[in-house]
């Protein structure tokens, strides 16, 4: 799918840009564009790299025309950049939605303009059932991409949602690690909490996959392992040798004890894809959408919290070696 491409990614220099782009230069594009708004994170990731076949453009996903000047003869486009922290996005909603949404929006039309063949963009599960700012333009967003294929043009748009990746910017495992080494104090917002989880690695190889059998309109689920907050944080204390105390600092604005991957209204036009992915189908009519994975059994349930199906401490302790965490 990629060979001889040229791929633009938003937000590349950020932790899963860059994990996207280290997976795609063995695909042999013919070049792989990052956009983003850091110049030192640029000059850092070129260094890294050191491929010829990787170029950078500094511009804003806010920034309409710097946008559409970085899509010319682009094939397909990775849209990650986004306003991510939740209290952040709570503190500064007006920040969040120029980038979340308006920006969005802007991929859409200058990918159209540029007669772009694949749009993909990157969504969370904050976005499904949204408590706050950050899932409520998330949600937009998806809205917009599927809407997107209904603008009369060769484009075609569609939305993979996760959840939480282990290593990413702000992580909550290198938060921990580093509460155990420096402070010897754990802060959980709660103890009851749950989250979805999956390495980074295995992340990209998932996007890869809805990136190939995607056709438009859809949004792919991935099916995710969920574990309780508590019980990553005594696994991380095992494995580095500490006992740390553990102090609740409550929840903060926006914040879910458990999250959602499929809402019970989405469940009503979703299929079982496989065992790594479900597909929420659009209300509204795509062409051809329906028909294609008409085959598809539905799913048998209302909805996909991160409270159910826990991983054991064994399981999270396999998924953070999987990962790189620990030896």
């Amino acid at each position: 799918m990629f060979k001889d491409r040229r791929i633009l990614v938003t937000g590349g220099t950020g932790s899963w840009g860059y994990e996207l782009v280290r997976q795609l230069l063995p695909e042999s594009p013919s070049e792989v564009i990052v956009f983003s708004r850091n110049e030192s994170s640029q000059v850092a990731m070129s260094r890294a790299f050191e491929n010829p076949r990787l170029t950078f453009r500094i511009g804003d996903v806010r920034d309409r025309e710097a946008l559409s000047k970085a899509c010319k003869g682009v094939d397909i486009i990775f849209h990650l950049a986004a306003l991510k922290h939740v209290p952040v996005c709570e503190d500064q909603p007006y920040e969040a939605l120029k980038t979340n949404v308006i920006g969005t929006q802007n991929v859409i039309e200058a990918a159209i303009e540029n007669k772009v063949a694949r749009v993909i963009n990157i969504s969370t599960d904050k976005a499904a059932n949204p408590s706050n700012f950050y899932g409520m333009t998330k949600a937009i967003g998806e809205k917009l991409i599927v809407y997107a294929n209904l603008l009369q043009s060769d484009t075609k748009f569609v939305c993979v949602r996760g959840g939480n990746v282990l290593g990413t910017n702000g992580s909550v495992v290198h938060l921990f690690m580093n509460q155990i080494r420096e402070k010897s104090q754990i802060g959980l917002t709660n103890r009851d909490m749950t989250r979805f989880f999956m390495t980074l690695e295995d992340a990209i190889r998932l996007l890869f996959k809805a990136s190939a059998q995607s056709i438009g309109g859809e949004i792919f689920v991935m099916t995710m392992p969920t574990c309780r907050i508590v019980d990553l944080a005594e696994v991380l204390m095992d494995a580095m040798g500490r006992k740390v105390e553990m102090v609740e600092t409550g929840i903060r604005p926006g914040e879910k004890i458990h999250e959602i991957l499929l809402t019970e209204y989405e469940s009503t036009s979703t299929i079982v894809y496989d065992e790594q992915y479900l597909v929420i189908l659009p209300t509204i009519d795509i062409p051809g959408l329906k028909e294609h994975y008409a085959a598809y059994p539905p799913v048998d349930f209302e909805s996909y919290s991160s409270s159910q199906s826990l991983m054991g401490k064994e399981e999270i302790r396999a998924m953070l070696e999987r990962g790189g965490f620990l030896p």
